[in-house]
């Protein structure tokens, strides 16, 4: 009997160890865990800060402001090159008939 007493005070003693082990893991992933939440709301956060900068310099009034501060006007329509087939020369069109 008395073997079974200390074999019991044995299991006992290592069971404390592997639940205080077990708790201090524990305790370590949950501070992980939080320290990855806490950057993964800063990146959120900072996402939507940028989004909001790109809408603002994307601004097409913005834009506009600041093309005719630098004297651009807007594009007049002989401007316009079509894609998609080949632009006709005079040489071009001569040829051809």
């Amino acid at each position: 009997m008395h073997l079974l007493t200390v074999s019991m005070l044995a299991l006992t003693v290592a069971g404390a160890f592997a639940l205080f082990g077990l708790k201090y893991d524990t305790r370590r992933l949950e501070t992980s865990v939080l320290t990855l939440e806490r950057q993964l709301e800063k990146s959120r956060h900072d996402i939507a800060v940028l989004e909001a900068e790109r809408a603002h310099l994307a601004s097409p009034a913005r834009i506009e402001r600041l093309a005719r501060a630098l004297g651009m006007q807007p594009i007049m329509p002989h401007q316009y090159r079509l894609t998609g087939r080949p632009q006709r020369t005079a040489d071009a069109s001569a040829g051809s008939r």
